[in-house]
């Protein structure tokens, strides 16, 4: 294993993992959900920009431009909104641990989109991943020692982030492998906020909160995927799929540190089994391919 592939896919888990800390310091700040996803993707934007036009990578063709509408609706606009909502209603940990769902749909919509086979193995970690989604719904959250009931709408919100991160996957597959992800992310992200705008009450920010918004889209957005992608570059997918699975430990651990955030016996459980259908689909998936490269 390249160890410096290694080390680029590690340092993106961390950086996504750490997408929880900067919205919880936002909602502590008075910014809502919406509006924090609104100016995560309008500055990560910027940063994809100058990176797409400096390494002159910003043509597409005229005939993908609805493909990449219905990319920056889908992949930005819910998932980046129901993100910050599931953290706000469940928590940072739970949230990122339900994004981690996305492998179990990935299973799915490959079979239903792609006529990709539905193997015994796949078939096994959609099942695990509904047990442990139930487990977690068993359990209540516990936050600086309070017992807090399940929001449900914010579990809907994870299950959503999880759905609509895995169709980052099936938009790859079938119409942007032709692209680099900044070429992508150019013409998207606008997309993405354009259509969270309508929804958003904006309210006034201090410095301190506009640093915040600043490193949520640096870290998070720019920063992680950067790194992930020059992991790419230089490990199997496979493995750095299996690395990346290390965001929501770090969501979680970040999560228990600073805000005293964490599970119940079954929620935990429940985590693990998820954690282990991700990497049920991801080890399977290296039978039938074993090389995989992104253009940054």
């Amino acid at each position: 294993m390249d160890f410096r592939g290694f080390l680029y896919v590690v340092c993106a888990a961390f950086m996504w993992g750490s997408t929880g800390i900067f919205a919880k310091e936002l909602l502590a700040e008075g910014i809502a959900p919406l509006e924090i996803a609104f100016w995560r993707a309008m500055l990560g934007w910027v940063l994809f920009a100058v990176h797409a036009f400096l390494r002159k990578q910003v043509s597409v063709r005229r005939n993908d431009l609805p493909v990449i509408c219905g990319f920056g609706i889908i992949c930005i606009t819910l998932f980046y909104g129901s993100y910050q909502i599931a953290i706000r209603d469940i928590g940072m940990a739970m949230a990122a641990v339900l994004l981690y769902t996305a492998p179990a749909w990935v299973a799915l919509m490959s079979w239903l989109l792609l006529k990709e086979e539905m193997t015994p193995v796949k078939m096994l970690s959609v099942l695990i991943t509904i047990i442990g989604v139930g487990c977690i719904c068993l359990g209540p959250t516990i936050v600086s020692a309070t017992t807090m009931p399940l929001n449900t709408f914010g579990l809907s919100m994870g299950l959503i982030s999880g759905f609509t991160y895995a169709l980052y996957y099936i938009f790859g597959k079938k119409f942007f492998h032709k692209y680099p992800t900044p070429t992508i992310f150019l013409y998207a992200l606008p997309i993405g906020s354009a259509m969270l705008f309508p929804f958003i009450e904006f309210q006034h920010k201090t410095p301190y909160a506009w640093g915040l918004l600043v490193g949520l889209a640096v870290v998070t957005a720019y920063g992680a995927f950067s790194a992930y992608y020059a992991g790419l570059k230089r490990l199997e997918a496979t493995y750095a799929s299996v690395i990346a699975t290390f965001e929501p430990v770090v969501a979680a651990v970040f999560a228990y540190l600073l805000f005293d955030e964490h599970f119940s016996l079954s929620g935990y459980a429940g985590s693990c089994l998820i954690i282990a259908a991700v990497f049920l689909v991801v080890m399977s998936g290296s039978k039938t391919s074993h090389t995989a490269g992104v253009e940054v």
